[in-house]
């Protein structure tokens, strides 16, 4: 690899597993130190072992992010040993279930929005002062297209997916005039654990694996000074 991101920390929510885990790979290959966030301790190790087998390196936090108010406490420790975030992959993300609007059990629906919607704001709020330490910080926030294609059963992850692009649609705006650049990524359909709870009986063979979108993210953050704002589509 080409060290591209050399000497740069990058910090990937749900990254235990696929595309999470594919970027944090990527980004590592290209000489990130990545911090990976994730429920799963086991997975987290697997992600860390291949990425050290690789000659990389990588911080575990294993933290749920329902529970949003322990999201706090991620800046202080990356304060103390790095004084900086210069990347944000905010990809955690909860497809709840596909259901009619008034059969939604409350908690669940709390869930979907906690974690697609409000986690990410919490990161935000946590970790803005600390992109903006980096000399060209880059926030990227994972959606999909269920954000404007509003089918039937899809209420909760459709509408907790717009809801984090109008929030970090006002995010990008907010920070036009600083070394700070935000965007939305929509990789599409993916070989994942989300996608089959979704489409039980597809033939997910001849979709895209997690380890195809990694470069799209990859040259995201390295054209963070032309794309700013901007919706980028895999």
């Amino acid at each position: 690899m080409s060290a591209k991101l050399k000497d740069k920390v990058a910090l990937i929510t749900g990254a235990s597993r696929g595309i999470g885990a594919a970027v944090a790979k990527r980004f590592a290959a290209e000489g990130a130190h990545v911090i990976l966030v994730a429920r799963s301790v086991g997975g987290l190790e697997e992600v860390d072992d291949a990425i050290q087998a690789a000659g990389g390196s990588a911080t575990l936090v294993p933290l749920d992010l329902l529970d949003t108010v322990a999201i706090d406490g991620l800046a202080a420790p990356l304060l103390e040993r790095w004084g900086k975030l210069d990347i944000l992959i905010g990809n955690a993300g909860m497809l709840g279930k596909l259901m009619p609007i008034q059969q939604y059990a409350p908690a669940l629906w709390e869930d979907v929005f906690k974690l697609n919607v409000h986690a990410n704001w919490r990161l935000i709020r946590a970790l803005d002062p600390l992109l903006r330490q980096s000399e060209a910080g880059r926030a990227l926030f994972v959606t999909a297209s269920a954000a404007q294609d509003h089918k039937q059963f899809w209420s909760a992850y459709s509408a907790s997916k717009a809801a984090l692009e109008a929030l970090v649609e006002t995010y990008a705006a907010e920070t036009t005039k600083t070394n700070l650049r935000v965007n939305l990524i929509d990789p599409g359909p993916t070989r994942s654990k989300l996608r089959l709870m979704a489409y039980p009986g597809e033939d997910d063979s001849v979709l895209p694996a997690p380890e195809d979108h990694a470069e799209l993210f990859l040259q995201t953050i390295l054209q963070g000074q032309d794309v700013h704002g901007t919706r980028i589509e895999g």
